[in-house]
């Protein structure tokens, strides 16, 4: 036996169970009742036969009015389910019975019974399956109905948004837009995203990125699979115009550059002020003091002390000489990157007692200034802070030069530190800190990454382009590396 088939309904009226909707038939129905009053003519007819069956000279078989019964009954199972045939079979019952009650079997009682056996199990299993199906496609015919309304409020959302919203085929044309879309260029179903944008696109990576238009507008790109159309898969792509938020980035990068530039140009005359000035008297004041040490008839306590003046002018005038180089390196723009950073490593291994060493991978060549400049500033500030914090042992600097990449990396031994603190140290400038390291790396279109471990030890690499760059046509999306 068939299990009973559950319909969901959005009304308030579930569907009842069987033996509810088979003892309350359609009572209020006028076509049920025209059914009845069929089945009533049948059963008068019949009953006439029997009684008098000269009427029609024995024309007509006696069995045939009791199969016409199926008609009748099949129409009610047809039009009301398992209600309508089950009452329309008992109706038909009741009134054969003054038949089956004729005497001398006029009625034929075992014949007709055998028939009414045979009608009833048709009204059953024919009712039962109409209702199955009516049920089926009740159900069927709500689903359809909701995917209608979701549809329906897929359609307004689609043409209320404020995006570009633009469905592509599986061929990548595009088959639909939104007015907002079309208010950008009316021509837009039947082209590409390529076309649209007048830029490359990856649909298959692009979501969450931004894309710079030719129109000079930058938009954050969303694509989703959307249900299958008549001609197969289909994607939705968002276009949300992100051109005032990159605008204020672009600026406010522009500033940090600029700030960036004004720092070494005050470095640099600071640097050329010390080297033209005060180094140069105390070198001088040195020179003045030794002659004047050694001049005839000056006591030795006075030359003693002359002596011990002039080597504390000798040690100013180192100092002033170190900070002036740290300001701003002339072996940098004299000799280059390389021998810059060999001479960092060298000063550091002799000063500290490290093991320190360089390691020059490819091809050395001559850098743009900028991207020399801020290879030079990583290096020295990550020797910088090995020198105050690490308590390293040994100190590894790689510089490599690949194709269109400049890839730095210092690495040490020492006490290392939780990256999650990363320049939060107090009194510390910005433009000196680490993160002032990434900032300069950042603003050349680079990256810079710190790797620590408390005990272990740290690993500074930062990757330049060769060639300062704009900011990418195809940003990562907010929160990535």
């Amino acid at each position: 036996m068939e299990a009973e088939p559950h319909l969901e309904t959005t009304g308030t009226e579930a569907p009842r169970p069987v033996l509810e909707r088979i003892l309350r038939p359609p009572l209020h129905q006028r076509p049920f009742w025209v059914i009845q009053v069929a089945v009533l003519v049948i059963v008068g007819v019949h009953f006439a036969l029997d009684v008098r069956p000269s009427l029609v000279h024995d024309v007509l078989p006696t069995s045939i009015p009791v199969a016409i019964l199926v008609l009748p009954i099949g129409y009610a199972a047809l039009r009301y389910g398992l209600a309508g045939s089950v009452a329309t079979t008992a109706w038909s019952v009741l009134l054969w019975l003054p038949d089956l009650m004729l005497p001398n079997d006029e009625g034929h009682a075992g014949n007709d019974l055998f028939n009414f056996a045979i009608i009833a199990v048709v009204a059953i299993v024919f009712g039962r399956r109409v209702e199955i199906e009516r049920l089926t496609q009740a159900r069927a015919d709500e689903i359809n109905a909701r995917t209608l309304a979701v549809q329906a409020g897929y359609r307004r959302l689609f043409e209320s948004s404020r995006s570009p919203i633009l469905v592509l085929d599986q061929e990548g044309s595009i088959v639909d837009a939104n007015p907002a879309a079309t208010a950008l260029d009316p021509t837009v179903v039947g082209r590409s995203v390529e076309a649209v944008l007048g830029t490359p696109v990856d649909l298959d990576h692009v979501s969450g990125h931004v894309l710079s238009a030719t129109t000079g507008r930058d938009y954050r790109l969303d694509v989703v699979e959307i249900a299958p159309g008549p001609t197969g898969a289909r994607r939705q792509v968002t276009f949300e115009d992100v051109t005032e938020e990159r605008t204020e980035e672009r600026r406010a990068r522009r500033f940090a550059q600029q700030i960036v530039q004004v720092e070494e140009d005050q470095r640099r005359r600071l640097a050329r002020e010390l080297h033209d000035e005060p180094l140069q008297l105390f070198l001088h004041l040195a020179r003045r003091l030794e002659l004047l040490s050694s001049a005839p008839g000056v006591p030795d306590d006075v030359a003693t002390r002359l002596a011990e003046t002039r080597n504390q002018a000798l040690d100013a005038a180192t100092r002033l000489r170190s900070l002036a180089r740290d300001l701003r390196p002339p072996a940098l723009d004299q000799l280059g990157l390389v021998p810059a950073l060999s001479s960092l490593v060298a000063e550091l291994e002799d000063e500290e007692g490290l093991n320190a060493h360089i390691e020059v991978q490819g091809t050395p060549r001559r850098l743009h200034d900028d991207v020399g400049l801020v290879a030079f500033r990583i290096v020295q500030e990550s020797l910088r802070n090995i020198r105050r914090h690490a308590a390293a042992h040994e100190v590894r600097v790689v510089i490599g030069f690949d194709a269109a990449t400049l890839r730095l990396s210092v690495v040490d031994d020492g006490i290392g530190f939780d990256t999650h603190r990363l320049g939060r140290r107090a009194g510390e400038p910005p433009a000196m800190g680490m993160v002032g390291m990434r900032e300069r790396a950042r603003l050349l279109g680079g990256s810079l990454v710190v790797r620590s471990t408390p005990g272990v030890g740290t690993a500074i690499e930062a990757d330049l382009p060769l060639e300062p760059t704009a900011p990418p046509a195809a940003e990562a999306p907010d929160g990535a590396d």
